[in-house]
């Protein structure tokens, strides 16, 4: 990662958590699926950031989350989960034309397809923590099942949508 992504590391951090805290954070459909966008930032940070670096990023944005939630560090452990899982899932599920410098996991840049695999478990991986961590056991294990599974699908329709809407493409049309 060079020196000409950190501003806009910056504003989208800053960007996501507004984002998150001011308008997704009464977002709730049914009382069981939960919009966790904040999540989309660390999703779609350079491929190249180092893992150190991208855990110290997670932290610092889970743990401003959880300062605006009450929630005593439980989003800044998802948050660190998910960037110390995300360095191996990049080299488990590479693109055809692997991975070039500079580049994002974006719909507009990788497709759909490999987008989906790429994000999916990573939201469900930090839905999981969360909610389970919250739960503090297994013994609501059926209704915590079923507000991951939901809260997952809407991040990720979410995210899509703010794809669709914010992102431009940096490759030929």
């Amino acid at each position: 990662m060079n020196n000409q992504h950190i501003p806009g590391i910056i504003i989208s951090f800053i960007l996501y958590l507004l984002l998150q805290v001011t308008v997704v954070r009464n977002m709730v459909l049914f009382d069981t699926a939960f919009c966790y966008v904040y999540v989309a930032f660390l999703i779609l940070l350079p491929f190249e950031i180092r893992p150190v670096l991208l855990m110290i990023i997670a932290f610092l944005c889970g743990i401003m989350i959880d300062i605006f939630y009450d929630s005593l560090g439980i989003h800044a452990a998802a948050c660190v989960l998910i960037a110390f899982i995300r360095p191996f899932w990049t080299k488990t599920v590479p693109p055809r034309g692997g991975y070039e410098m500079g580049m994002k996991p974006t719909i507009r840049i990788m497709g759909f397809s490999w987008f989906l695999t790429f994000t999916l478990p990573l939201i469900l991986i930090h839905h999981l923590v969360l909610f389970f961590v919250e739960a503090g056991g297994l013994h609501l294990f059926g209704f915590t099942l079923v507000k991951v599974i939901s809260s997952t699908i809407l991040t990720f329709l979410v995210m899509v949508i703010l794809q669709y809407l914010f992102y431009r493409s940096t490759r030929g049309l």
